[in-house]
């Protein structure tokens, strides 16, 4: 592996410096790109589910995404990754390739987009938690006061849009929080050592007979009634949301760490409710715009360096 397409920034742990401030924006852009795709993501799955039932939706989302990642790894003759990195790469497939996809899909049969926002607003601080444990990083108490704030204004928010009612998927959405922070934390640790594009390429493709079996089945057992919605939303799930919004945040993750790049997801909710109503007809409150506000502030405060002491890498 060169310098040149190594995810392993060195020099952005540097302090004071303009090479350690460029390395940290780029990072913070990468990752805030991706949460923009991720907010797509509910209002996409439900464009899907016009067309399909929620295991086929799963089995064509993961079958077409692991074919596009294969490509992509065949083109540029991409070598395969060195033993010692499949395990890793099999928590990442499992987490955010099988486990947040399916559960999300399943919650959706009985939630709203706007109520699986309630949920996935905990998803920083999940991944931050577990980033901890992980890694055996610590950030400071500025850093996890502003993040718990920012998660206390998603949840109270985002809970008062919904009516503050608790729907049937919940479980599947609390389920989904934890298998994706891990997902999330081990792949920001695999991004360190390979290309970030190609840490979700191949967790991927590890899922292509997974995709194979979910959709043969679920085509097979469940009624398909294709839309133009429902097609575009399967395609956005599958290549938007599973690899283009992964490659970018992985590599964001890497360079500014995964709890600090969590933080950013505090505004995915507010984001995934603003399409609700755009491509989905929900209503907003007028609350929203001070909700924004608030939340804007606290991933402004988790951004800034606060010399946070590490036991490992994030």
């Amino acid at each position: 592996m060169t310098a040149q397409n190594s995810a392993t920034l060195p020099n952005a742990i540097a302090v004071g410096g303009t090479e350690a401030r460029r390395p940290a924006l780029g990072g913070t852009t990468l990752a805030a790109a991706g949460v923009v795709t991720f907010s797509l993501t509910f209002p996409g799955t439900a464009w899907g589910l016009e067309s399909f039932g929620p295991w086929s939706l799963f089995g064509l989302r993961c079958l077409l995404a692991g074919l596009t990642a294969g490509a992509f790894l065949l083109a540029l003759r991409v070598p395969v990754p060195a033993r010692a990195h499949w395990a890793g790469l099999m928590v990442v497939a499992g987490g955010v390739v099988v486990g947040f996809p399916l559960l999300t899909t399943l919650a959706l049969q009985t939630s709203t987009t706007s109520h699986a926002a309630v949920v996935v607003g905990l998803l920083p601080l999940t991944t931050a938690v577990v980033s901890s444990l992980r890694t055996g990083a610590r950030p400071s108490r500025r850093f996890w006061a502003a993040a718990v704030a920012g998660a206390v204004v998603v949840l109270g928010f985002t809970v008062a849009q919904s009516g503050g009612a608790l729907s049937a998927g919940d479980a599947f959405l609390f389920a989904a929080l934890l298998v994706c922070a891990a997902g999330y934390t081990e792949g920001g640790r695999l991004a360190r050592l390979l290309p970030g594009w190609q840490v979700i390429a191949w967790a991927l493709v590890l899922c292509l007979p997974i995709g194979l079996i979910g959709s043969a089945l679920g085509v097979a057992y469940e009624p398909v009634e294709l839309t133009g919605r429902g097609v575009a939303g399967l395609v956005w799930v599958a290549v938007g949301s599973s690899f283009l919004g992964l490659f970018v945040w992985y590599r964001g993750m890497a360079e500014i760490g995964a709890a600090r790049a969590s933080q950013l997801q505090l505004a995915q909710p507010l984001l995934t409710l603003l399409w609700s109503v755009l491509l989905l007809g929900e209503h907003l409150s007028p609350a929203a715009p001070v909700a924004a506000c608030a939340v804007l502030v606290c991933i402004a405060v988790t951004q800034r360096p606060d010399g946070s002491k590490r036991g490992g890498t994030t």
